[in-house]
């Protein structure tokens, strides 16, 4: 797709001076980089995502004015304004353009290969996490409503099977019943919710290996991106993500069960890393909860995918029947290995 005229426009950019090459591989997103004298990320935000954009433009707000008053030294890429002052510019579709800074001499992974990349990728969502402790919460909003509240997720999946078709419902008998068994969660998730065990905080929410920025040459972790879901939260949504898309070799389209395993050495990195920033402002109650952020994580998207298909794969891109039987059977089989991993230690 073509960047429209209108939004260099609106950020005094020369489109004849730069080069405009289109990046990565998302599919919530359209995002650019404008290369000239300087260089620049462009971004079109996807409205059928997220309904409110403005929500967004005001947390990275918030989030920035507090991170540059209390901790100036800490890498948050915030957004550059147009001409007019503006976070955003919409086109004539109605579509939301931003504009970042592009850190030259960096890259983006889309695997954990190491256990030293775990490490520095948990450790800066964690820092994300620590430095926005003491910023009003309540001036915070959620850009996607109940994004990983399972209670929700839960009767969204009860209300899936109600309505399925019957040859659906067979197609996804096993899968469903690995659902079921796992409720347990849900229970357990409703016992620290409502008793305020988990503390709610300044939340990334979309804890994936490929939304932290590393320098090219050392391979560290220099800050996190893709701050779209950057809104409250509990600490077992951080954690429990990076478990989940961490310790398995590979992803959720991963048909071969067999090239699934529970990869220790990642995990206890991740693990370290995250603690070794946020065990300053975490409970001790809390703490006794990563592993079932990691369990609690990956059953709710399991459910998600598994509703999905239930429902006729109305919300994930799929390219073939069953996709999205195959990306919950995938997690469903990870979440056993964790149970497993879990209980005999």
């Amino acid at each position: 797709m073509a960047v429209p005229e209108k939004v260099f426009e609106a950020y005094g950019i020369k489109r004849d001076d730069c080069k405009v090459q289109r990046i990565g591989a998302g599919h919530i997103h359209q995002t650019f980089r404008v290369a000239g004298k300087k260089s620049f990320i462009l971004q079109r935000v996807n409205k059928h995502v997220f309904k409110n954009p403005e929500i967004i433009a005001s947390n990275l707000r918030e989030a920035s004015n507090f991170l540059h008053e209390h901790h100036p030294e800490f890498l948050f890429l915030a957004t550059i304004r147009t001409k007019e002052g503006k976070e955003m510019i919409y086109d004539d579709d109605g579509f939301p353009w931003r504009l970042f800074p592009y850190i030259e001499n960096t890259i983006t992974v889309d695997e954990v290969t190491s256990s030293d990349e775990a490490f520095s990728a948990a450790r800066e969502f964690a820092r994300l996490t620590r430095n926005l402790e003491g910023a009003d919460i309540n001036k915070f909003k959620a850009t996607i409503d109940r994004f990983h509240d399972l209670t929700w997720r839960w009767e969204q999946f009860q209300d899936a099977l109600k309505a399925a078709k019957p040859e659906r419902m067979k197609e996804a008998a096993g899968i469903i019943t690995a659902c079921k068994n796992f409720s347990w969660l849900v229970t357990k998730y409703d016992e620290l919710t409502s008793r305020r065990i988990l503390v709610p905080r300044i939340m990334h929410n979309d804890t994936k290996i490929n939304n932290i920025l590393f320098d090219a040459a050392s391979g560290k972790a220099l800050c996190a991106i893709d701050l779209d879901t950057l809104m409250p939260g509990y600490f077992i949504y951080d954690v429990g993500d990076m478990i989940r898309t961490f310790v398995s070799p590979v992803n959720e389209e991963e048909k071969d069960l067999f090239k699934i395993f529970f990869r220790e050495p990642i995990y206890n990195a991740l693990v370290d890393g995250y603690m070794s920033e946020m065990r300053a402002v975490l409970k001790e109650e809390e703490m006794e909860h990563i592993t079932f952020g990691g369990m609690m994580m990956t059953y709710i998207m399991a459910m998600r995918m598994l509703t999905d298909f239930l429902n006729g794969d109305v919300y994930y891109h799929t390219t073939y029947h069953g996709q999205n039987l195959v990306r919950s059977t995938n997690q469903f089989y990870l979440l056993a290995l964790m149970e497993k991993y879990f209980s005999e230690k």
